[in-house]
C-alpha cells in the first residue's frame, strides 16, 4: 500500500503544471504554423501508445484491466477530451497563453454548477457563491459590451465548457470503472477520432519542427506519468489546489517567449476565479471530510 506523502504529492503536482505548460507552448507554436487537427493527431498517436503500455503493466490480464461496462460514456469522454485539445489550442493561438488560461481555470466552477443537476450531488450555498463569484471574474476578463471585447475569448469558454462535462463524465464513469480503465478508453477514443480527422489534413513539416513535435508529444506522456504519481502518494484535495500554478508557467512563457503582456482586468478576473475556485475545493475537502467521519461514527 502506498503511504501518503503530502509534500511529494505537491512537488509531483507542481512538475506536472510546469510540464503542461511547456506542452501548451510548443502547442501554440505548432498549431501557428501547420493545422490544429494535424497537430493534435500526432500528439494522440503517442498518447495511445503511452496508455497501451501503462495498461499492459497492470497486475492482472490486459483485457480485464480495459474492460468497461459503460463503453459508450467512455468513447463519449475520449471523443469530448479531444475536442476540447483541438478547441483549446485554437484558443491559444487566437487568444493568447495567458487570457486563455485565465478563463480555462473557472471550469472547476462549472463542474461544481453541473455537478448537481448532473450527477444529483449536493451543492450547498457557500460553493454556489464562489460558483457566482468565479462567473463575475470570467466577466471582468471577458468584458461584454465594452470596445475591447474579443469574440476569441468564446473560445476559450468553449473549452473549459467542454473540459467541464469530460470531468463531471469522468467522475461518472469512475463509480464503475478504475482510473487506468478510464484513462484507457481516453486515449484509445481520442486517437481514434483525431486520425479519421487529421489525416485529412497532413501538411510537411519542417526538421526543426518535427523535433518539437517529438517534445510535445513527450511532455504530453510525461506530464501525465507525473499526475498518476502525484495522486499516488497524496490525496487529489490536498494537491488539486496546486494545479493552478500552470497559470503562472504559462504567464512567464508567454510574456518570455512570445511577447504576450499580463493585461491588468485579465490579472484581476484570474485572481477572482483562482479564489473562488480555491474556495470550491477546500468546501469539498470539508465535506469529504464530514462525510467520512459520519461514516466512522455511524451518524
Amino acid at each position: 500500500m502506498t503511504q501518503t506523502n503530502t509534500r511529494l504529492g505537491i512537488i509531483l503536482m507542481l512538475a506536472t503544471t510546469f510540464v503542461f505548460a511547456m506542452q501548451d507552448g510548443i502547442s501554440r507554436h505548432l498549431a501557428a504554423e501547420y493545422n490544429v487537427w494535424m497537430v493534435v493527431m500526432i500528439r494522440y498517436w503517442f498518447f495511445a501508445a503511452f496508455v497501451i503500455a501503462l495498461a499492459a503493466r497492470q497486475r492482472g490480464s490486459f483485457g480485464k484491466t480495459i474492460r468497461t461496462e459503460q463503453l459508450l460514456v467512455q468513447i463519449l469522454r475520449g471523443f469530448l477530451l479531444a475536442g476540447e485539445v483541438c478547441v483549446a489550442v485554437l484558443a491559444f493561438v487566437y487568444l493568447g497563453l495567458i487570457e486563455a488560461h485565465a478563463i480555462f481555470a473557472s471550469y472547476p466552477l462549472m463542474i461544481a454548477a453541473l455537478a448537481g443537476p448532473v450527477l444529483g450531488e449536493a451543492v450547498g450555498w457557500r460553493r454556489w457563491l464562489a460558483i457566482f463569484f468565479g462567473f463575475v471574474g470570467m466577466l471582468i476578463i471577458l468584458q461584454p459590451g465594452a470596445h475591447v471585447f474579443s469574440p476569441a475569448s468564446l473560445i476559450a469558454v468553449c473549452s473549459a465548457l467542454m473540459f467541464a462535462v469530460y470531468g463531471l463524465l469522468t467522475r461518472y464513469v469512475a463509480r464503475k470503472d478504475s482510473a487506468i480503465t478510464s484513462f484507457f478508453w481516453t486515449g484509445i477514443s481520442g486517437v481514434v477520432l483525431m486520425t479519421a480527422i487529421g489525416i485529412w489534413f497532413w501538411q510537411p513539416m519542417s526538421g526543426p519542427d518535427w523535433a518539437w513535435m517529438g517534445v510535445l508529444c513527450l511532455t504530453g506522456a510525461g506530464g501525465h506519468f507525473l499526475m498518476i504519481k502525484a495522486l499516488e502518494v497524496a490525496e487529489a484535495s490536498a494537491i488539486q489546489p496546486f494545479s493552478y500554478f500552470q497559470i503562472v508557467f504559462v504567464s512567464i512563457l508567454a510574456v518570455s517567449i512570445f511577447g504576450e503582456t499580463i493585461k491588468p482586468h485579465v490579472a484581476l478576473g484570474a485572481g477572482v476565479i483562482i479564489t473562488a475556485g480555491l474556495f470550491t475545493f477546500w468546501r469539498e475537502r470539508a465535506r469529504a471530510r464530514k462525510l467520512a467521519r459520519n461514516a466512522a461514527t455511524g451518524g
